[in-house]
């Protein structure tokens, strides 16, 4: 299937970069969520990264600050920003960003199914939940799918490609597989089981430094620092959870605790942050203090 028109639902954390990920490969994008002010936020993000990508070309010599400039403009112009539905009606390709929640997601795919061509292939960017349940929601299970992107997505090139238990064709795979080869990400193709491939192997040796947090009283700032000098990882796994939201972590490590036992530990200082509503970088706090 040819994709000539993307979308994107949620412009959030994620949503704003995955859009910026599309409109940087020349495709016109429709990024929509709730409210006004999400979506600038959304697409801000999407000038913040293209800039920051162009202005590593500024330092070499390549372009000036006019060029920056004039293909930031360029890239955003591509990106439609939106409250409601009115643009899907020509869309190909659309990638639902909401927060994890099974019960918001099924009632955005629902929607997606009523306002969307037939033909569109619905995916999710959910890092753990099922993809098949998400279908149930839709008249065309076969074309729904995940489509997995890491943070920051602008930067990471991996994208997992998920198959829903008994529902996503092999059409719909081949065809999201491919769409992320045009966006220059590269795909890997995986079954649905809870976590998928990364979260699978990351949570499990995440949980084990949560687990020293809680156990051993250490700072989360003295593990981070340790994992960072040992070269271990570029960030330390309590700023890395800050950066992506604690809120989505914890839905995260709690469904994988679910469906695979105490090796997924469930940090009770997550807990506690999350049931005070910091969230990490996006309210200012985590595990770090982001006011300053």
């Amino acid at each position: 299937m040819f994709v000539s028109k993307a979308a994107v639902v949620g412009a959030g954390t994620m949503g704003g970069e995955i859009a910026q990920t599309i409109a940087a490969a020349g495709y016109p994008v429709v990024l929509k969520d709730v409210e006004q002010r999400f979506v600038d936020q959304g697409l801000e993000k999407a000038r913040e990264v293209t800039k920051g990508q162009l202005s590593r070309q500024v330092k070499k010599g390549r372009l000036t600050e006019q060029d920056v400039e004039r293909r930031a403009d360029a890239t955003v112009s591509l990106i439609e920003g939106t409250v409601d539905y009115d643009s899907f009606g020509d869309v190909d390709f659309v990638i639902e960003a909401v927060p994890e929640r099974i019960d918001l997601k099924r009632r955005v795919f629902g929607e997606l199914d009523e306002v969307t061509p037939g033909h569109a292939i619905l995916a999710s960017n959910t890092s753990s939940l099922s993809i098949a349940e998400m279908g149930q929601s839709t008249s065309r299970p076969d074309k729904v799918v995940g489509f997995h992107y890491f943070f920051p997505a602008s930067i990471m090139r991996l994208i997992e490609v998920i198959q829903g238990g008994g529902t996503t064709s092999a059409e719909t795979m081949h065809a999201a597989a491919t769409f992320a080869q045009s966006i220059r990400k590269q795909p890997i193709r995986c079954r649905e089981v809870p976590g998928f491939v990364v979260n699978r192997v990351l949570l499990a040796s995440i949980s084990e430094l949560w687990k020293a947090e809680a156990e051993e009283g250490l700072e989360p700032a003295e593990i981070d620092k340790a994992v960072s000098e040992a070269g271990a990882a570029p960030m330390g796994p309590f700023y890395l959870t800050d950066l992506l939201g604690l809120d989505t972590a914890l839905h995260t490590v709690e469904h994988l605790n679910a469906s695979y036992g105490d090796r997924f530990f469930v940090s009770p200082t997550l807990q506690g942050l999350v049931s005070e509503g910091n969230l990490g970088q996006k309210t200012g706090k985590g595990f770090y203090d982001h006011s300053s």
